[in-house]
């Protein structure tokens, strides 16, 4: 007796006791993140294959899906050289005969399986072969029972999933069967009536049965390749609706909160700070500020997102908002996640807090000794009033006298816990997150969904155009000759390159070698190398230097991808371009044409390349908007790895693709905010089973109140 005989069946069922599973097949589908049945549920096809006409062999046509019923005429082991062999099946009907082959196999058993005479289903596509006609390789088969056979893939529209070493089409279609024979009565509905009803959508039991087996009638393969069917449409709205009532629920509670500090706005630590500014704030700027101020006023915490695309002013504005923090007698932090962003956002906001009188400090890991104490302390007992740090800022040895507002920048590169974890450091502080990577509008409905929103969409005046080019390897002389070129006019130069030390593995220029080589071609320029692995102090040192224009050329790793601001710089070669990912390219890109010279951004790429990073090159030559590169990156790259969204704190979207259904996305979201404004707490009686699923399914991603 299995263990699960005596228990009422449950979708958190493990899916090893299903029929044609057990243990050896559970640790395979493992690998595809399938242990449940639920998980089974959701693992919708990733494409089909039209058996619902049976073919003759003198039909078929190369390249196009078939099916096909013929006799096996020959099954034999064919050698090919010493040690290639290939079992060939010769099937033949009354039109014809055509040839299958396959290139792994277990000879007896194929033996056993293709007997002359016996009558096989054979679907697959065919391939020309010049010496001996049309041949199928590897085709799915099927033994004809008599005059007829009952089967899930003949004279039907199939599944095709995606599946791991081990584990066949077959073996998914059947053990699929077998999970939807047992489990879809105990699907329960989770969206409400009156939704389904206002957009006619299927039941979700309904929904599961077809969009894993579809109807023989009423569908075209192309439809439900392309997620367009009823049944795919229904489960894709379900997906998006349940994440969307979290969020919903998420921001109506938040802004029930009522134990935030409100502040007062432009007060005169404010104006003096203005004051000092070289420079006026942009019409953004000033908006976006008035946006923030609005929420310091009041009681609720602020949660709020500022999309900035690179050089955008988004230094000055979080400065704006962390000094408005102080004047209200409370303390400020900025979170960033590596240590050179996080000196240079210190060596850039010292200078206006030594002006003003304001105690700040730089708080990372590599502080040690007497000094981290003196500045643990001096934190905790209030002296210290803005700090800047990384993640080292919430580790439980630091402790804030008071902290009012945290500031996280390139919040991405954060996991959701950190995020939260900055939060809990005082008594519900006020949240602003920055970050420069543009997000598409599906991507931040998704995971911005519960947090306001603002935009800096302007450049301050007088930034120059970046003319971007790619330098393939031939040509790649000509990239550093108008560097050279650049820098006889008294113009400065980066050079970055993506690993410290040469691989082995992975044929990248070092960034040492790199170096050495400018140095041998240059020797006129003061060129200087800059990596994580430097100390502090040296890594302050060349940069203060860099600067002053002391260094023209600075080869550098993707340390200085964000927040670096030498004006002076006009070239930007990115070594091994094809290698990075577009936001990181745009990133890269916005180091340079923050001055008054017009700038080159030069990307030396290296051959082998992808299709994907020939994509990249194009969209870097094509565009500098960073909203606009967002979305080819989104449509290279597919929603599930963009800017790292598994660090979202949301769950991997299973069915939905934020690309292709933004607009089912819309109507989930207007619903399930319309539906959380209704009924708050979901405590209508109809609307248990959503409360029930959204908290199984999103209370570990989001933190939801207590009572969801």
């Amino acid at each position: 007796m299995n263990s699960t005989a005596w228990k009422i069946p449950s979708l958190d069922d493990p899916i090893q006791f299903i029929k044609g599973v057990g243990p050896k097949k559970a640790l395979l589908l493992e690998k595809l993140q399938l242990t449940t049945i639920e998980d089974f549920l959701y693992f919708l096809p990733f494409r089909y294959e039209d058996r619902r006409q049976i073919k003759n062999i003198s039909t078929l046509m190369p390249g196009e899906f078939a099916t096909f019923m013929a006799e096996v005429l020959n099954a034999s082991v064919i050698y090919m050289g010493r040690r290639k062999r290939v079992f060939e099946v010769i099937f033949q009907d009354e039109t014809g005969t055509t040839r299958a082959k396959w290139f792994r196999f277990n000879e007896t058993y194929m033996l056993g399986k293709f007997k002359t005479g016996e009558k096989i289903i054979v679907s697959g596509k065919p391939t020309a072969n010049k010496r001996s006609g049309l041949e199928i390789v590897h085709p799915d088969t099927e033994r004809v029972a008599g005059d007829a056979t009952i089967s899930l893939e003949i004279g039907k529209i199939v599944p095709v999933y995606h599946t791991t070493e081990g584990l066949h089409q077959k073996s998914m279609r059947s053990i699929l069967n077998n999970v939807l024979d047992i489990y879809l009565p105990l699907v329960e509905e989770v969206i409400p009536e009156d939704i389904l009803r206002r957009h006619k959508l299927l039941s979700r039991s309904d929904a599961f049965h077809q969009a894993h087996f579809p109807p023989s009638e009423g569908f075209t393969t192309k439809d439900l390749d392309a997620f367009k069917t009823p049944a795919q449409k229904r489960l894709i709205f379900e997906e998006l609706f349940l994440i969307q009532t979290g969020l919903a629920f998420k921001k109506k509670h938040a802004t029930e909160i009522k134990t935030g500090t409100a502040f007062k706005t432009r007060g005169n630590l404010i104006k003096r700070f203005v004051k000092l500014l070289p420079f006026q704030l942009t019409a953004a700027q000033k908006r976006v500020l008035a946006e923030i101020m609005e929420d310091l006023e009041k009681e609720k915490p602020m949660n709020r997102l500022i999309q900035g695309d690179v050089g955008s002013g988004k230094t000055i504005v979080a400065l704006t908002a962390l000094l408005t923090a102080v004047d209200n007698g409370t303390q400020s932090a900025l979170m960033v996640p590596t240590e050179i962003l996080a000196e240079q956002h210190y060596l850039n906001i010292r200078p206006y807090c030594e002006e003003l009188g304001i105690e700040v400090a730089l708080v990372t890991g590599t502080l040690k000794g007497k000094e981290r104490k003196a500045i643990y302390q001096d934190i905790e007992e209030g002296k210290t009033r803005i700090i800047i740090g990384t993640h080292s800022l919430v580790q439980k040895e630091i402790q804030f006298e008071k902290l009012g507002l945290a500031v996280i920048d390139e919040q991405h590169r954060f996991g959701v816990l950190q995020r939260e974890a900055i939060g809990k450091k005082g008594d519900q502080p006020h949240l602003l997150i920055m970050t420069a990577t543009p997000i598409p509008r599906s991507l931040a409905l998704t995971i911005y969904g519960d947090m306001d929103v603002s935009f800096l969409d302007e450049f301050p005046p007088g930034r120059q155009p970046i003319t971007t080019n790619v330098y393939y390897e031939k040509y790649q002389d000509k990239a550093y000759a108008l560097m050279d070129a650049e820098i006889k006019l008294g113009r400065q130069a980066f050079v970055v390159c993506p690993l410290i030390e040469e691989s082995e593995v992975m044929d990248l220029k070092a960034v040492a070698t790199v170096f050495e080589s400018i140095q041998s071609q240059f020797p006129h320029l003061n060129a200087c190398l800059i990596h994580g692995k430097l100390k502090k102090e040296e890594r302050q040192e060349i940069m203060s230097r860099f600067l002053k224009n002391e260094i023209q050329v600075l080869v550098a790793t993707t340390v200085i991808e964000v927040g670096i601001d030498i004006p002076n710089a006009t070239v930007m070669i990115i070594e091994h371009a094809e290698r990075f990912g577009l936001a990181q390219l745009h990133q890269l890109r916005g180091r340079v044409g923050r001055g008054k010279h017009a700038s080159h951004c030069l990307l030396a790429a290296y051959f082998p390349i992808s299709e994907e990073g020939k994509a990249r090159m194009k969209a870097m030559q094509n565009s500098r908007d960073g909203f606009e590169i967002a979305e080819e990156d989104l449509k290279i790259r597919g929603p599930g790895d963009f800017m790292g969204t598994r660090q979202s704190g949301l769950p991997v979207l299973k069915i939905a693709n934020l690309l292709r259904d933004i607009k089912i996305l819309d109507v989930a979201r207007k619903e399930a905010f319309a539906l959380i404004d209704r009924d708050p707490n979901l405590e209508n009686p109809a609307n248990q089973p959503l409360k029930n699923t959204v908290h199984r399914l999103l209370g570990k991603h989001l933190p939801l109140m207590e009572i969801i």
